[in-house]
């Protein structure tokens, strides 16, 4: 079989040969395809750990079907270390940086025929999924999977509220929690990891089941060594990314984040990856089939019991997507060659229990709504199906602070009322910049009662309670959460889908008259730079096209 190398000119290649077999690469080897093995492993982020054996894993296969494994490394931030410094400034902004640094990789080498992506978490499964539509050569993704847990969401929420509130020590949190993040593999709840590694599934670049099978597991070890078959022949087949992520798919990854209560930051994720295929996907997407979608599976952060790994045990994704397929395009191609509906035709029925049948679903809409009003003309976004129905209508005054930090310290010192309407503002991309999660936040005042959170920051895919972010524009763009003060009042509708601010239009006006947004002073020139091209959040906070 040909490969990119051959098409080197005579002396390139023999020069290329020489650096090649320095690494130790047997050079008559290279006229087989060369595949990038690109991993995120690190020492540093617990769904990455193990990213190693499972390259490893992967080259062997890829070795005995006859190609040569060529591995590199991206990074990885972990967003449980991150929450609540200036560190989670780099989170977002870092999804940019991993798919720059795989087209640098890729193509700056020029060899590779074919792409294995070895990554898990946040913001590095969008980037790698960005990268490989930027690319476009035959790739494959495997993912970590979660990890093993043995008390229930509950338990260690529990342990947090305990600890927040000083009735155990930090050994008593550390020990409760050992029991839930045992070890390697993405977090137990079904949060921005594990939601994205849901969505690289849903569009048809792993194989099925590898985003719930538990890590490090026997299942997990053969759809590893499955995947390393797989990309030679999508290597031979010259199947390619652009074939499998066309509109249709993306509106089956949507359906079935909505379907299971995913992470609101697929709202950033999916439109950016798309970005990348030339196709448009806009919050409205999200609204118009959450209306259509039934919430049919319940884990944590919609369940207080099941986490994650439990899906594993009840069929695992192939069961969700069966069970919601009347409504997917289940003729979408998959990497195995395979279509949607060919690869869930032998999944396991219903449960009942943690996936549950379309025709009796846990709820008529889908786990997130898009809210629009005079607050967020552009839209935000609300994780609804982490919100008991009886909260869904709220009316409060706003308490309006210009950081997240000035906001917990003002719960720590016990200054924010019940019934609150708390705006933390100067978060969004631009603003931040950075964007950064508002999880700390969100399980600190999650001791207040009645009270909301608005923001043109974003959350984490943990996050739970009235929790409306992702405000565009942003304040630091202008947008109306830029002009709010103390005391005026929020409206907030799900069912109708509105985020009102009760002022006059003459009031906003006046305001406005006199507006100057916060500057953020930032020592970072990476971050300025993402400040000055990232797109507002209603775009998904892409780069801008220049």
């Amino acid at each position: 079989m040909s490969n990119r190398f051959s098409t080197f000119p005579t002396y390139q290649k023999a020069i290329a040969k020489v650096h090649l077999g320095s690494c130790g690469v047997d050079q008559k080897k290279l006229d087989k395809p060369i595949i990038a093995v690109v991993n995120s492993w690190n020492e540093i982020v617990t769904g990455h750990v193990h990213l190693r054996v499972l390259a490893d894993q992967v080259k062997q296969s890829i070795t005995d079907a006859g190609a040569v494994p060529l591995e590199f490394n991206t990074i990885a931030i972990c967003d449980g270390i991150a929450q609540g410094h200036a560190g989670m400034k780099y989170s977002l902004a870092s999804r940019e940086l991993i798919a720059d640094s795989v087209e640098a990789m890729v193509k700056g080498h020029g060899i590779f025929d074919g792409m294995v992506m070895l990554g898990s978490c946040d913001k590095i499964v969008p980037g790698m999924l960005m990268a490989a539509a930027r690319i476009n050569i035959p790739t494959i993704m495997i993912t970590g999977g979660p990890m093993k847990h043995h008390i229930t969401p509950k338990e260690n929420k529990a342990a947090r509220q305990e600890f927040i509130h000083g009735k155990i020590d930090e050994q008593k949190l550390l020990d409760v929690s050992a029991e839930y993040y045992t070890g390697a593999g993405v977090c137990p709840f079904f949060g921005t990891a594990n939601t994205m590694c849901e969505i690289a599934e849903t569009l048809g670049l792993t194989l099925p089941n590898v985003s719930t099978v538990l890590a490090l597991s026997d299942e997990q070890k053969k759809l590893t060594t499955e995947a390393g078959r797989t990309i030679v022949n999508l290597v031979k087949k010259d199947i390619k990314p652009l074939d499998i992520l066309t509109k249709e798919a993306f509106e089956n990854a949507i359906t079935v984040t909505l379907a299971m209560g995913g992470s609101l930051n697929s709202t950033l994720h999916i439109p950016a990856i798309a970005a990348e295929c030339g196709i448009p996907i806009s919050l409205d997407d999200f609204d118009r089939i959450s209306r259509n979608t039934p919430l049919n599976t319940r884990i944590c952060p919609n369940s207080k019991i099941y986490a994650t790994g439990d899906l594993d045990t009840v069929g695992g994704l192939k069961t969700v997507m069966n069970e919601l397929r009347s409504i997917l395009h289940t003729d979408c191609l998959t990497v195995n060659g395979h279509t949607i509906g060919e690869n869930i035709a032998d999944a396991k029925p219903a449960d009942g229990e943690i996936i549950r049948p379309i025709t009796n679903p846990f709820e008529r809409e889908g786990g997130i709504a898009v809210l629009y009003g005079n607050l967020a003309p552009k839209g935000s976004v609300v994780k609804c199906s982490a919100i008991p129905e009886d909260q869904w209508i709220f009316e409060g005054p706003a308490m309006v602070f210009d950081s997240e930090e000035d906001c917990t310290d003002a719960a720590y010192a016990h200054k924010i009322p019940d019934g609150t309407a708390v705006i933390i503002r100067y978060e969004g991309p631009s603003g931040g910049p950075g964007m950064r999660e508002m999880h700390r936040a969100t399980e600190i005042l999650a001791g207040i009662p009645g009270v909301a959170i608005i923001t043109d920051g974003r959350f984490s895919g943990a996050s739970a309670g009235i929790s409306v972010g992702y405000l565009s524009p942003e304040a630091y763009a202008g947008g109306p959460i830029g002009l709010v003060q103390n005391g005026d009042i929020i409206k907030i509708n799900i069912p109708k889908r509105k985020l009102e601010w009760c002022v006059s239009e003459d009031t906003a006006a006046k305001r406005r008259t006199t507006f100057q947004p916060v500057v953020k002073d930032v020592n970072s020139n990476f971050l300025h730079l993402y400040r000055e091209i990232s797109e507002d959040a209603s775009k998904g906070a892409v780069r801008k096209k220049f």
